[in-house]
């Protein structure tokens, strides 16, 4: 039945499933069996660094959005 807490439980659990597939070390997809992708600091996408990069990483659209907010207003 729809609504009750056993679906719920369900729901979570595959999400929960989903979330660790996603969060598995990524390598470039090309077939040149590069380094694993570092992960973005603020949504978790991959990013175009080494996981071995240090620093904070973000992802293109975060590094975007992070310029704009420091860029100067004026």
């Amino acid at each position: 039945m729809p609504g009750t807490d056993e679906d719920d439980e369900k729901r979570t659990d595959r999400e929960e499933q989903m979330d660790r597939e996603e969060q598995t070390d990524r390598t470039d997809d090309d077939g040149t069996g590069g380094p694993p992708f570092a992960d973005c600091v603020h949504c978790g996408k991959p990013t175009e660094y080494p996981a071995d990069r240090p620093g904070a990483l973000l992802c293109p659209h975060c590094e975007w959005l992070e310029a704009q907010r420091s860029a100067c207003s004026g």
